[in-house]
């Protein structure tokens, strides 16, 4: 005889069935101890962790990377562009000493 399946129950309610398992802590829980962030299903906790690790301060700290990410492309920039009018004018240094030995 095959045995029955087992049923999980909701963390928060104990006369509940478990409908999913929270990504965060592992935790099952039913389907009004859910919510959808970020295209998972995470229980209320975990949802407030999610939410502070988007606030606007966690935001407001990336700005400096990304002025310094704009500022090292620009040098970058620079830099191929004297490299390039360097390669140039080398270029040019030998062909005129090469009109001249001839």
């Amino acid at each position: 005889m095959a045995a029955p399946p087992i049923r999980q129950q909701c963390w928060n309610h104990e006369s509940r069935e478990a409908v999913c398992r929270c990504p965060g802590c592992g935790r099952s829980y039913c389907r009004e101890c859910v919510t959808e962030h970020g295209a998972r299903l995470l229980c209320a906790a975990c949802l407030r962790k999610a939410r502070a690790a988007d606030s606007p301060q966690r935001r407001a700290r990336r700005v400096p990377g990304v002025i310094l990410l704009g500022a090292g492309l620009l040098l970058s920039w620079f830099l191929l562009l004297a490299i390039a009018g360097g390669v140039s004018e080398f270029s040019s240094r030998m062909e005129q000493a090469a009109w001249q030995n001839r």
